[in-house]
Protein backbone atom coordinates (compact mmCIF):
# COMPACT_ATOMS: atom_id res chain seq x y z
CA UNK A 1 0.00 0.00 0.00
CA UNK A 2 1.46 3.34 -1.01
CA UNK A 3 1.24 6.53 1.02
CA UNK A 4 -1.73 7.94 -0.91
CA UNK A 5 -3.75 4.75 -0.47
CA UNK A 6 -2.90 4.66 3.23
CA UNK A 7 -4.08 8.24 3.73
CA UNK A 8 -7.28 7.54 1.79
CA UNK A 9 -7.97 4.41 3.83
CA UNK A 10 -7.32 6.32 7.04
CA UNK A 11 -9.79 9.00 5.97
CA UNK A 12 -12.46 6.43 5.18
CA UNK A 13 -11.99 4.68 8.53
CA UNK A 14 -12.05 8.03 10.36
CA UNK A 15 -15.24 9.11 8.61
CA UNK A 16 -16.88 5.76 9.34
CA UNK A 17 -15.89 6.04 12.99
CA UNK A 18 -17.31 9.56 13.23
CA UNK A 19 -20.54 8.45 11.57
CA UNK A 20 -20.87 5.49 13.91
CA UNK A 21 -20.17 7.57 17.02
CA UNK A 22 -22.53 10.44 16.07
CA UNK A 23 -25.81 8.88 17.31
CA UNK A 24 -24.18 7.57 20.50
CA UNK A 25 -21.88 10.38 21.62
CA UNK A 26 -22.84 13.54 19.71
CA UNK A 27 -26.53 14.01 18.91
CA UNK A 28 -27.63 13.00 22.43
CA UNK A 29 -25.95 16.18 23.73
CA UNK A 30 -27.27 18.54 21.03
CA UNK A 31 -30.09 19.69 23.28
CA UNK A 32 -32.32 22.12 21.42
CA UNK A 33 -34.78 24.68 22.70
CA UNK A 34 -37.84 24.29 20.46
CA UNK A 35 -40.72 26.77 20.47
CA UNK A 36 -44.25 25.64 19.63
CA UNK A 37 -47.36 27.77 19.11
CA UNK A 38 -50.20 25.70 20.56
CA UNK A 39 -53.89 26.50 19.87
CA UNK A 40 -55.97 25.54 22.91
CA UNK A 41 -59.79 25.37 23.00
CA UNK A 42 -61.49 27.30 25.81
CA UNK A 43 -58.27 29.16 26.64
CA UNK A 44 -59.09 32.42 28.46
CA UNK A 45 -57.88 35.51 26.62
CA UNK A 46 -55.74 36.46 29.63
CA UNK A 47 -53.61 33.37 28.90
CA UNK A 48 -52.98 34.17 25.24
CA UNK A 49 -49.19 34.09 24.89
CA UNK A 50 -48.80 32.16 28.17
CA UNK A 51 -45.51 30.23 27.99
CA UNK A 52 -45.03 26.76 29.43
CA UNK A 53 -41.53 25.25 29.56
CA UNK A 54 -41.85 21.47 29.35
CA UNK A 55 -39.14 19.09 30.60
CA UNK A 56 -39.49 15.33 30.44
CA UNK A 57 -37.60 12.04 30.34
CA UNK A 58 -34.33 13.31 31.76
CA UNK A 59 -33.30 9.71 32.55
CA UNK A 60 -30.38 10.66 34.76
CA UNK A 61 -27.93 7.75 34.75
CA UNK A 62 -25.70 6.03 32.23
CA UNK A 63 -24.76 8.45 29.40
CA UNK A 64 -26.85 11.23 31.01
CA UNK A 65 -24.66 12.62 33.83
CA UNK A 66 -25.68 15.22 36.39
CA UNK A 67 -23.75 17.83 34.39
CA UNK A 68 -26.29 17.46 31.58
CA UNK A 69 -29.23 17.68 34.00
CA UNK A 70 -27.71 20.78 35.64
CA UNK A 71 -27.24 22.38 32.21
CA UNK A 72 -30.85 21.67 31.18
CA UNK A 73 -32.24 23.17 34.39
CA UNK A 74 -30.01 26.23 34.02
CA UNK A 75 -31.26 26.67 30.44
CA UNK A 76 -34.90 26.27 31.49
CA UNK A 77 -34.55 28.87 34.24
CA UNK A 78 -33.17 31.41 31.76
CA UNK A 79 -36.05 31.08 29.28
CA UNK A 80 -38.96 33.51 29.04
CA UNK A 81 -41.56 31.39 30.83
CA UNK A 82 -44.70 31.64 32.92
CA UNK A 83 -44.91 28.03 34.07
CA UNK A 84 -42.66 24.94 34.15
CA UNK A 85 -44.11 21.43 33.87
CA UNK A 86 -42.27 18.10 34.13
CA UNK A 87 -43.82 14.84 32.96
CA UNK A 88 -41.73 12.11 34.52
CA UNK A 89 -38.92 9.58 34.03
CA UNK A 90 -36.30 11.60 35.89
CA UNK A 91 -34.06 8.57 36.50
CA UNK A 92 -32.94 5.44 34.70
CA UNK A 93 -32.27 2.98 37.54
CA UNK A 94 -34.57 0.25 38.83
CA UNK A 95 -35.28 -0.83 42.39
CA UNK A 96 -32.96 1.77 43.89
CA UNK A 97 -33.05 5.33 45.22
CA UNK A 98 -29.49 6.58 44.53
CA UNK A 99 -30.35 8.36 41.29
CA UNK A 100 -33.62 9.70 42.71
CA UNK A 101 -31.80 11.34 45.61
CA UNK A 102 -29.17 12.80 43.27
CA UNK A 103 -31.40 14.30 40.59
CA UNK A 104 -34.24 15.77 42.65
CA UNK A 105 -32.14 18.39 44.48
CA UNK A 106 -31.34 19.75 41.01
CA UNK A 107 -34.99 19.61 39.91
CA UNK A 108 -35.88 21.60 43.02
CA UNK A 109 -33.96 24.53 41.50
CA UNK A 110 -36.55 24.94 38.73
CA UNK A 111 -38.40 28.24 39.05
CA UNK A 112 -41.25 30.02 37.24
CA UNK A 113 -43.61 32.93 38.05
CA UNK A 114 -46.68 30.63 38.13
CA UNK A 115 -44.88 27.67 39.67
CA UNK A 116 -43.42 24.28 38.76
CA UNK A 117 -45.74 21.27 38.50
CA UNK A 118 -44.61 17.67 38.02
CA UNK A 119 -45.91 14.11 37.68
CA UNK A 120 -44.16 10.74 37.66
CA UNK A 121 -43.31 8.35 34.83
CA UNK A 122 -42.93 4.58 34.72
CA UNK A 123 -39.18 4.69 35.45
CA UNK A 124 -39.80 6.72 38.61
CA UNK A 125 -42.10 3.96 39.84
CA UNK A 126 -39.67 1.24 38.75
CA UNK A 127 -36.93 2.95 40.76
CA UNK A 128 -38.99 3.62 43.92
CA UNK A 129 -42.51 5.03 44.02
CA UNK A 130 -42.36 6.11 47.65
CA UNK A 131 -39.10 8.03 47.35
CA UNK A 132 -40.17 9.67 44.09
CA UNK A 133 -43.44 10.77 45.68
CA UNK A 134 -41.55 12.07 48.72
CA UNK A 135 -39.43 14.35 46.51
CA UNK A 136 -42.52 15.57 44.63
CA UNK A 137 -43.99 16.62 47.96
CA UNK A 138 -40.80 18.16 49.39
CA UNK A 139 -40.18 20.29 46.29
CA UNK A 140 -43.79 21.56 46.20
CA UNK A 141 -44.05 20.35 42.60
CA UNK A 142 -46.54 17.55 43.26
CA UNK A 143 -49.41 17.44 40.75
CA UNK A 144 -49.81 13.63 40.70
CA UNK A 145 -53.57 12.92 40.80
CA UNK A 146 -54.18 16.57 41.67
CA UNK A 147 -55.48 19.76 40.03
CA UNK A 148 -54.26 23.34 40.36
CA UNK A 149 -55.97 26.57 39.31
CA UNK A 150 -53.74 29.27 37.83
CA UNK A 151 -55.19 32.76 37.92
CA UNK A 152 -54.20 35.59 35.60
CA UNK A 153 -56.03 38.79 34.71
CA UNK A 154 -59.12 37.69 36.61
CA UNK A 155 -59.40 34.43 34.63
CA UNK A 156 -58.46 30.84 35.39
CA UNK A 157 -56.61 28.00 33.71
CA UNK A 158 -56.52 24.54 35.31
CA UNK A 159 -53.55 22.16 35.33
CA UNK A 160 -54.23 18.53 36.23
CA UNK A 161 -51.81 15.67 36.86
CA UNK A 162 -52.55 12.15 35.63
CA UNK A 163 -50.96 9.01 37.00
CA UNK A 164 -48.60 6.98 34.86
CA UNK A 165 -50.65 4.80 32.49
CA UNK A 166 -48.54 1.70 33.15
CA UNK A 167 -47.98 1.98 36.88
CA UNK A 168 -50.59 4.12 38.68
CA UNK A 169 -53.29 5.09 36.23
CA UNK A 170 -56.44 6.61 37.65
CA UNK A 171 -59.58 7.45 35.69
CA UNK A 172 -59.26 11.02 34.43
CA UNK A 173 -62.89 11.81 35.23
CA UNK A 174 -62.08 11.32 38.91
CA UNK A 175 -59.11 13.70 38.68
CA UNK A 176 -61.00 16.34 36.66
CA UNK A 177 -64.18 16.25 38.75
CA UNK A 178 -63.18 19.33 40.74
CA UNK A 179 -62.83 21.55 37.67
CA UNK A 180 -65.84 23.55 36.43
CA UNK A 181 -67.09 22.18 33.12
CA UNK A 182 -66.71 25.49 31.31
CA UNK A 183 -63.09 26.18 32.29
CA UNK A 184 -59.91 25.31 30.37
CA UNK A 185 -58.15 22.07 31.34
CA UNK A 186 -54.55 21.09 30.63
CA UNK A 187 -53.50 17.61 31.74
CA UNK A 188 -49.94 16.43 32.42
CA UNK A 189 -49.56 12.73 31.62
CA UNK A 190 -46.28 10.91 31.18
CA UNK A 191 -47.63 8.50 28.57
CA UNK A 192 -49.59 10.02 25.65
CA UNK A 193 -51.68 6.85 25.38
CA UNK A 194 -53.46 8.27 28.43
CA UNK A 195 -55.39 10.44 25.96
CA UNK A 196 -56.98 7.25 24.60
CA UNK A 197 -57.91 5.80 28.00
CA UNK A 198 -61.52 5.53 29.17
CA UNK A 199 -62.92 8.84 30.36
CA UNK A 200 -65.84 11.03 29.36
CA UNK A 201 -64.77 14.52 30.44
CA UNK A 202 -63.22 17.22 28.27
CA UNK A 203 -59.49 17.86 28.06
CA UNK A 204 -58.33 20.90 26.12
CA UNK A 205 -54.64 19.92 25.92
CA UNK A 206 -52.54 17.01 27.15
CA UNK A 207 -48.78 17.42 27.65
CA UNK A 208 -46.74 14.22 27.60
CA UNK A 209 -43.35 12.61 27.07
CA UNK A 210 -42.42 8.89 27.25
CA UNK A 211 -41.72 8.31 23.53
CA UNK A 212 -38.45 10.30 23.24
CA UNK A 213 -39.63 10.88 19.68
CA UNK A 214 -38.55 7.29 19.03
CA UNK A 215 -34.88 8.40 19.39
CA UNK A 216 -34.30 7.34 15.77
CA UNK A 217 -36.27 9.17 13.09
CA UNK A 218 -35.61 7.69 9.66
CA UNK A 219 -36.32 10.21 6.86
CA UNK A 220 -39.54 9.40 4.95
CA UNK A 221 -40.13 6.44 7.30
CA UNK A 222 -40.32 7.83 10.82
CA UNK A 223 -39.42 6.21 14.12
CA UNK A 224 -39.11 2.40 13.83
CA UNK A 225 -39.88 1.91 17.55
CA UNK A 226 -42.38 3.81 19.72
CA UNK A 227 -43.35 2.49 23.19
CA UNK A 228 -47.03 3.41 22.75
CA UNK A 229 -50.12 1.73 21.37
CA UNK A 230 -51.11 4.73 19.25
CA UNK A 231 -48.21 4.95 16.79
CA UNK A 232 -49.20 8.47 15.71
CA UNK A 233 -47.96 9.66 19.13
CA UNK A 234 -44.34 10.24 18.19
CA UNK A 235 -43.52 13.89 18.97
CA UNK A 236 -44.95 17.35 18.46
CA UNK A 237 -48.63 18.25 18.56
CA UNK A 238 -50.97 15.40 17.63
CA UNK A 239 -54.72 14.89 17.77
CA UNK A 240 -56.24 11.97 19.67
CA UNK A 241 -59.11 9.94 18.16
CA UNK A 242 -61.54 11.87 20.39
CA UNK A 243 -60.15 15.21 19.14
CA UNK A 244 -57.91 16.16 22.07
CA UNK A 245 -54.66 17.97 21.32
CA UNK A 246 -51.71 15.95 22.65
CA UNK A 247 -48.25 17.54 22.79
CA UNK A 248 -45.37 15.05 23.05
CA UNK A 249 -41.81 16.17 23.74
CA UNK A 250 -38.73 14.29 22.53
CA UNK A 251 -37.34 14.61 26.04
CA UNK A 252 -33.72 14.67 27.15
CA UNK A 253 -32.45 11.16 27.90
CA UNK A 254 -32.78 7.66 26.48
CA UNK A 255 -34.45 4.37 27.36
CA UNK A 256 -35.28 2.46 24.19
CA UNK A 257 -31.65 2.24 23.06
CA UNK A 258 -28.64 4.45 23.87
CA UNK A 259 -28.64 6.41 20.60
CA UNK A 260 -30.34 9.35 18.93
CA UNK A 261 -30.43 9.92 15.20
CA UNK A 262 -32.32 12.77 13.51
CA UNK A 263 -34.16 13.18 16.81
CA UNK A 264 -32.17 15.50 19.09
CA UNK A 265 -33.30 16.00 22.69
CA UNK A 266 -35.31 19.10 23.42
CA UNK A 267 -36.47 21.63 25.95
CA UNK A 268 -39.95 22.48 24.70
CA UNK A 269 -41.49 25.94 25.07
CA UNK A 270 -45.25 25.90 24.49
CA UNK A 271 -46.79 29.27 23.76
CA UNK A 272 -50.55 29.03 24.18
CA UNK A 273 -53.10 30.81 22.01
CA UNK A 274 -56.90 30.55 21.92
CA UNK A 275 -58.03 28.15 19.24
CA UNK A 276 -59.71 30.06 16.42
CA UNK A 277 -63.32 29.00 15.72
CA UNK A 278 -62.56 28.27 12.06
CA UNK A 279 -59.98 25.65 12.99
CA UNK A 280 -61.11 22.05 12.92
CA UNK A 281 -58.92 20.17 15.37
CA UNK A 282 -55.29 21.02 16.01
CA UNK A 283 -52.61 22.09 13.59
CA UNK A 284 -49.07 20.74 13.74
CA UNK A 285 -46.99 23.54 15.34
CA UNK A 286 -43.83 24.98 13.90
CA UNK A 287 -40.69 24.09 15.85
CA UNK A 288 -37.81 26.53 15.72
CA UNK A 289 -34.30 26.02 17.07
CA UNK A 290 -33.50 28.99 19.26
CA UNK A 291 -31.06 27.72 21.90
CA UNK A 292 -27.58 26.30 22.09
CA UNK A 293 -26.53 22.70 22.53
CA UNK A 294 -24.95 21.24 25.64
CA UNK A 295 -21.78 20.58 23.65
CA UNK A 296 -21.33 24.17 22.46
CA UNK A 297 -22.70 26.05 25.45
CA UNK A 298 -20.59 24.31 28.06
CA UNK A 299 -21.72 23.51 31.57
Amino acid sequence: MNRRQFIRLGGVIGAAGLLASYPVFIERYLILTNHYLIPVPNLPQAFSGFRIVHLTDLHYGFLVPLAVIRHVIHRANRLNRDLVVCTGDYVHERAATTQIDAVWPLLSDLKAPFGVHSVLGNHDHWADTGRSQQWLHETNQDLRHKVKAIEKGGERLWIAGAGDLWEDHRNLDEILSGIPDSECRIVLAHNPDTADSEFSGRIDLMISGHTHGGQIDIPYVGPPVLPVRNKTYSSGLKTSPRGTGVFISKGIGWAIYPVRFNCPPEIAVLELEPEKPKHKGFEQPHAQWTGSSFASAGR
